[in-house]
C-alpha cells in the first residue's frame, strides 16, 4: 500500500495573513467612510464654522463654545424631549404590530404565509421618499383620497382640511409612515426566530391547560427574547435618527411640531448657516442614542444575569 502523506501538526502552524490582506480594502474603507465624517464633524463643532469658513476654510478653534450655546436654548430641550417622544411612540407601536403580524404569519397556512411574506418584502422594498410622497399625496387636502372618503362619510369637516399644517395630525401622519415602513422588517425577524420554538413545548403547555396569552408569555417570548431585543434596539437606532421622511414631508413644520434632533441640526447648519451648532447637535445625538442604547443593554444583562 502506497504510503499516506504526512501531515503537519496544527499547532506547529503559523497565521497566515493572507485573509487578512485580502479584507483589509474593505474594513479600511469602511473605516473611512465612517470615522471621517465623524471625525470631521467633530472637529466642526470645535471651531467658529460658518459660511465664510465654509468658503474660506480659515476656522477659528473655540472649544465647548458651541455645545454651551446649544444647551443653553430653550428650543433645543423642547426638540431634545420631542425626539424622544417620537422615538417611543414609534418603536412601541412597531414592536406590537410586528409582534403581532409575525404570530399571524406563523398560524396561516402555506399559501397565506407566501402571500403576507411576499407583500411585506414589497412594503419594505419601496424606497424612502416613494412611499412618503405617497403619503403626502394620500392627506393632500383637495386631492388626497383620506379626505375624500371621511367626506363620503358624511364628516363634512374634512372637506380640503390641510392635514400637515395641524401639529398634532402632521406627527401623527409621519408615526404612522415610519411603522408602515418598519413593521415589515421587524415582522419577517420575529417570525422567522418563531419559528426556532420547537412544536413539542406548545403541546405540552396545551397539555397543562396554558392559554394564547401564557403560552406566548412563558414559552414564545422567553425563546425568541434575543433576537426580540435586537430588532428593539434596531428600531431604536432608526427612528432616532429619522430625518429623510420629516424633510420631505414636513421639514420640521408646521412650527416646530415635527422638528426633532436630526432635523433640528440640518435646520441650524442650512438656515441659519450656522456648521457648527449643526454639528454640535449632531454629536449631541449621538450621545444621546449611544447613552440610550447603553442604558438598555445594561438592563438587558443584568436581566439575563439574574435569570442565570
Amino acid at each position: 500500500m502506497p504510503a499516506r502523506p504526512s501531515r503537519r501538526p496544527l499547532r506547529g502552524r503559523r497565521p497566515t495573513l493572507g485573509p487578512y490582506l485580502l479584507i483589509a480594502p474593505a474594513v479600511l474603507g469602511m473605516l473611512y467612510l465612517l470615522l471621517y465624517p465623524f471625525g470631521r464633524a467633530l472637529l466642526i463643532s470645535l471651531q467658529d464654522f460658518r459660511l465664510r469658513e465654509l468658503i474660506r476654510g480659515d476656522a477659528e478653534f473655540v472649544g465647548l463654545r458651541n455645545y454651551q450655546t446649544l444647551l443653553s436654548d430653550p428650543r433645543f430641550w423642547d426638540v431634545v424631549r420631542r425626539t424622544f417622544l417620537f422615538m417611543a411612540v414609534n418603536v412601541a407601536a412597531i414592536m406590537i404590530l410586528a409582534t403581532l403580524v409575525a404570530l399571524m404569519i406563523e398560524r396561516l397556512g402555506r399559501v397565506g404565509r407566501a402571500v403576507v411574506l411576499s407583500s411585506l418584502v414589497l412594503v419594505w422594498a419601496v424606497p424612502v421618499v416613494a412611499a412618503t410622497t405617497v403619503f403626502q399625496w394620500l392627506f393632500h387636502s383637495e386631492f388626497g383620497i383620506v379626505n375624500e372618503t371621511l367626506t363620503d362619510l358624511g364628516l363634512d369637516s374634512f372637506e380640503g382640511y390641510t392635514w400637515l399644517a395641524d401639529g398634532r395630525a402632521a406627527f401623527a401622519i409621519l408615526v404612522a409612515l415610519i411603522v408602515w415602513q418598519s413593521v415589515p422588517f421587524a415582522a419577517i425577524t420575529l417570525y422567522s426566530a418563531l419559528t426556532t420554538v420547537p412544536e413539542e413545548l406548545y403541546e405540552s403547555a396545551r397539555l397543562d391547560g396554558a392559554g394564547a396569552w401564557t403560552l406566548f408569555r412563558s414559552v414564545t417570548f422567553p425563546l425568541v427574547r434575543p433576537l426580540f431585543m435586537l430588532v428593539l434596539s434596531l428600531e431604536v437606532i432608526w427612528t432616532f435618527k429619522a430625518f429623510v421622511q420629516i424633510w420631505v414631508m414636513t421639514r420640521g413644520g408646521p412650527g416646530d411640531a415635527t422638528t426633532i434632533l436630526p432635523v433640528y441640526a440640518v435646520q441650524t447648519a442650512l438656515a441659519n448657516q450656522r456648521y457648527d451648532l449643526g454639528s454640535a447637535a449632531s454629536m449631541v445625538t449621538v450621545l444621546l442614542m449611544s447613552g440610550v442604547l447603553v442604558l438598555y443593554f445594561r438592563q438587558l444583562f443584568r436581566q439575563e444575569g439574574d435569570q442565570l
